[in-house]
């Protein structure tokens, strides 16, 4: 019934719990949760919680903040994996991709010119294995976009949306779903809970981030894909209509997102 389109599930806040937590998150009815890589040195744990739990799947990418210290050679470490894992029906989009001027540093100068650099050539490297990316925007919508018009792949989530109206519409209208998690819980985020509100049902999926972006209930402890449903909850009251239609929207919206996730028994 529900679909957890982020989560760090190997990371090392979850060391030796990930099976418990995939398992109580399958109770809570989440069918599905989406573990992206960051870089190569977790590309093969995130493939392995994949093949092990009933309801995991992966992306294979390299997460702007990783960027400083990669090397060219870890893109062509990326095509490898890629290439091997078309084969793994697990394996659904290129992520976690993207782009990060929040960080100090970052936003300007050598490490902007290289996160754009990874980016440039992740966007190739899914367009050339048409397959849809998770993207990373932090304060960095504009220029996501402006590669994007460029390359064009297919589609995929723009995770842990917060940009303006007009830019939520441009990622609509590239093909893209917007995340919405554990920020939109909070009554101060209102720009967030606007989004959410009134962007269309079929742009919107649901995502974590754990063990980051904690509801306002378990904030400043680390965030779980238990959580999916509550937050689900909160956006349907937020839009007004019935929880059971905003698990079914949102989980069709993951679906049509990631076309691989959706040849996978869905569980609901």
């Amino acid at each position: 019934m529900w679909i957890d389109t982020h989560c760090h599930l190997d990371a090392g806040e979850f060391a030796g719990t990930q099976a418990a937590i995939a398992q109580a998150a399958a109770q809570q009815q989440v069918s599905w949760i989406v573990i992206p890589a960051v870089a190569p040195a977790n590309f093969h744990s995130v493939a392995s919680l994949a093949a092990q739990q009933a309801n995991c799947c992966y992306a294979l990418g390299i997460h702007p903040l990783y960027v400083p210290q990669a090397e060219e050679s870890d893109l062509q470490a990326l095509r490898t994996a890629v290439a091997l894992a078309m084969a793994d029906p697990r394996f659904v989009a290129i992520g976690e991709i993207g782009l990060d001027f929040f960080v100090p540093g970052m936003e300007s100068g050598p490490l902007r010119e290289k996160q754009e650099h990874f980016y440039v050539e992740q966007l190739k490297l899914a367009r050339e294995f048409q397959l849809p990316v998770l993207l990373h925007v932090r304060r960095s919508q504009d220029t996501l976009l402006k590669h994007l018009r460029r390359i064009k792949v297919a589609g995929g989530i723009a995770h842990a949306f917060n940009g303006s109206f007009q830019q939520a519409e441009a990622f609509i209208g590239l093909g893209f779903k917007l995340g919405f998690g554990g920020a939109m819980t909070f009554t101060r985020a209102l720009q967030i809970r606007r989004l959410a509100t009134d962007l269309p049902l079929a742009a919107l999926v649901l995502e974590t981030d754990a063990p980051d972006l904690s509801p306002a209930w378990l904030h400043p402890e680390k965030n779980n894909p238990q959580q999916i449903p509550r937050i689900g909850a909160v956006l349907a009251d937020l839009r007004g209509i019935p929880i059971d239609q905003l698990a079914q929207a949102t989980s069709a919206n993951a679906r049509d997102a990631l076309p691989r996730l959706a040849l996978l028994n869905s569980g609901s």
